[in-house]
């Protein structure tokens, strides 16, 4: 049973990471290999009770998950709704390419720790759109904000889904982790800022011929500044509801969409019936990428099964005898991370190591928090942030490989250097 649940998992790690090659979603890749690896075990053992309570377990553990990121982004489409974002973009403004470098790179940065890097990612990009008239310098930016936003998610909770499934999981609190976290990834965004700005130095912004907006529905200032104030102080106040009630995060997230679509109501509720449909958090809803939000309960379930079945456990030992140091596993998994979503690595670390061996806020957690965000920079694939940027830019793989895998890969062992010699120098 082992060995066919190995190579299972190992053909649906396979099938995600050539998703773009085989044509086929990685959600559908997903849920076919969870069904097959539980399939597999409920038949190779006759205690169904057992199964059942393992299935229950991992499936509340795979929905908190789910029902954060579903609050999350669901809010952040209500604010892209209104224009709020435009709060933000609207203010962005530099003659110099290597000024303008420094204003993206520390906006992308902290923005990614409020929101999130695909959202950031998305947002930034297509600032450049309106911003730059060259295509080459947008490329440029874009590599930029995927290194900064992969960079800004990994030290917030809310930033970065695998920071996020540590936090729910247990693995780390929202203020160590941010105190253990943020120095090693502000280096790991400084260095290709400053490599950027140095390039692009003495070079002038050139912005596009003409800038055409269509907008169909119209939001008034007010109704824009209320949206986005609203829904960024909501989502940066799930961690202190977290923990001052000590309930999961998702609980607070929904309590948030909730008084965030009472307000929306009670503002648009004198327009035209058009109108308060596209405005409304049902609309928000259906604009929300539910295959990603898929494609995670399905790795995650996927991933459980090696848990109940102890392979994940062995491949810990596996790891402790023939590397032996914690702190090169772990920079090892974020190079993996680079070529196979992260999502599942992180999900098979907190499989592989107990809370009893490793408690709340420890090392292992705390730079695997670092590791798993920024890891994914070194290659446009290793991430969302970077694959969005590729559609968005139409970037290849092979200029991203030659342009920024060397420079996002000095910048992650610069940013890890940097986590180690803080935490050997506070310990």
């Amino acid at each position: 049973m082992t060995l066919t649940l190995i190579i299972i998992f190992t053909l649906t790690y396979a099938a995600i990471a050539l998703e773009d090659l085989l044509k086929i979603s990685k959600s559908a890749t997903a849920l076919i290999g969870a069904g097959l690896l539980w399939s597999i075990y409920a038949l190779s053992i006759a205690n169904t009770h057992l199964i059942d309570e393992q299935l229950a377990h991992s499936l509340k553990d795979a929905a908190q998950i789910a029902f954060f990121l579903m609050g999350a982004m669901t809010i952040v489409e209500v604010i892209d709704i209104h224009d709020g974002f435009n709060v933000i973009t609207t203010r962005i403004s530099a003659k110099s390419l290597s000024v303008l470098v420094w204003i993206i790179a520390f906006v992308t940065f902290f923005l990614s720790a409020i929101l999130d890097n695909l959202t950031t990612t998305i947002v930034m990009v297509s600032l450049m759109k309106k911003l730059l008239a060259e295509r080459q310098d947008r490329l440029m930016f874009a590599g930029l904000i995927i290194i900064a936003s992969n960079a800004g998610g990994a030290w917030s909770p809310i930033g970065d889904v695998t920071t996020t499934m540590l936090w729910i999981g247990g693995q780390v609190t929202s203020t160590e982790v941010i105190k253990g976290v943020f120095l090693a990834s502000f280096v790991n965004m400084i260095i290709p800022a400053a490599y950027l700005s140095y390039v692009m130095r003495g070079k002038l912004v050139k912005l596009p011929a003409e800038a055409t907006q269509t907008e169909n529905y119209q939001t008034r200032v007010f109704e824009r500044n209320v949206i986005f104030g609203l829904g960024l102080a909501i989502l940066i106040m799930v961690p202190v509801f977290k923990a001052v009630t000590h309930l999961p995060p998702y609980l607070g997230i929904l309590l948030g969409l909730g008084i965030l679509w009472a307000v929306g109501d009670l503002i648009h509720r004198n327009k035209e019936e058009p109108t308060r449909k596209h405005m409304a958090i049902a609309h928000a809803l259906s604009r929300i990428d539910m295959g990603v939000i898929v494609f995670f309960i399905g790795i995650l379930l996927a991933v459980a099964t090696l848990e109940h079945t102890d392979i994940l456990s062995g491949a810990a030992l596996m790891f402790d005898k023939t590397i032996g140091r914690l702190d090169v596993i772990v920079m090892v998994l974020g190079l993996v991370s680079a070529v196979i979503d992260n999502v599942p690595i992180v999900a098979a670390s907190m499989g592989m190591y107990s809370l009893e061996t490793h408690p709340t806020d420890s090392f292992l957690w705390e730079f695997m928090a670092y590791c798993a965000g920024t890891g994914g920079s070194i290659l446009i694939i290793g991430s969302a942030a970077g694959v969005a940027a590729m559609g968005l830019e139409k970037i290849s793989f092979l200029w991203y490989l030659r342009k920024f895998a060397p420079l996002a890969l000095f910048a992650y062992f610069a940013g890890a250097l940097t986590y180690l010699g803080q935490y050997y120098l506070t310990h």
